[in-house]
């Protein structure tokens, strides 16, 4: 079962790339995900077409999310969330304190406060550059949903791997993606020959969705006006 299309208008891409998100059982630890993926998408993608995965539900597949109540935030984690920004992963103490855990409270401290200083002089974002995949692997509970919403998700294991074996059991190509409502976007692991910026721009409006919507595949379609018309470069070869 599929959800609402989305049209990818972008000026210097071919026109009429479809964003399909495909409905999905509900991805559980220890799922064969490439096996689920080829079986949602059985019927809708097709050999040139990219099979587009949410790093969540590779994650929940290989079993890396906790329940926040298995996590006991430190003060320190308690008083360092409650000054990150209200979109920050890191805002939840749960979540800051898997980051302590991870690099160590000396090096969040460090980064903490470099942050803080270079707010001072207008500067933005340098508590996450020192940081890096530290904070970047942590998906909070917010809009997760049921039963995972009051979970914290790790970053899957070996993104680049997983994208190769849902691009064989699909007979398509395949990504990995990262991407939110504020139209940020990452690809963190593909099948050889993907365009990881054409996928990248596809993307921005997250046709996932962040909410209940159970949509984590979006199959990426090109349908050209007319027979035989050559494909937008989101892909190269079978």
């Amino acid at each position: 079962m599929t959800g609402r299309s989305f049209e990818v208008e972008i000026p210097s891409f071919a026109p009429r790339i479809i964003a399909l998100p495909v409905r999905t059982p509900l991805v559980r630890p220890g799922d064969d995900l490439p096996a689920l993926c080829a079986s949602c998408v059985t019927g809708i993608a097709s050999g040139n077409d990219i099979v587009c995965v949410s790093e969540t539900a590779v994650a929940i597949a290989q079993g890396r999310s906790i329940p926040a109540e298995a996590i006991r935030p430190s003060a320190l984690a308690r008083v360092l969330s409650e000054r990150a920004g209200p979109y920050a992963t890191v805002s939840q103490p749960e979540s800051m304190q898997l980051v302590i855990e991870h690099v160590g409270a000396w090096k969040v401290l460090a980064a903490a406060a470099v942050g803080a200083a270079g707010r001072l002089i207008g500067r933005s974002g340098d508590f996450y550059r020192i940081l890096g995949p530290a904070v970047a692997e942590i998906d909070g509970y917010t809009g997760t949903m049921p039963p995972f919403e009051r979970h914290i998700v790790l970053g899957p294991l070996d993104p680049e791997g997983e994208a190769m074996k849902i691009a064989q059991a699909c007979g398509a190509h395949a990504a990995i993606v990262d991407a939110n409502d504020l139209e940020k976007v990452e690809i963190l692991g593909a099948s050889p020959g993907v365009d990881r910026a054409a996928v990248t721009e596809c993307l921005r409006r997250n046709p996932h969705g962040n909410s209940d919507q159970q949509t984590p595949i979006v199959v990426l379609k090109h349908r050209p006006a007319r027979e035989g018309a050559p494909s937008p470069l989101l892909a190269v070869g079978p």
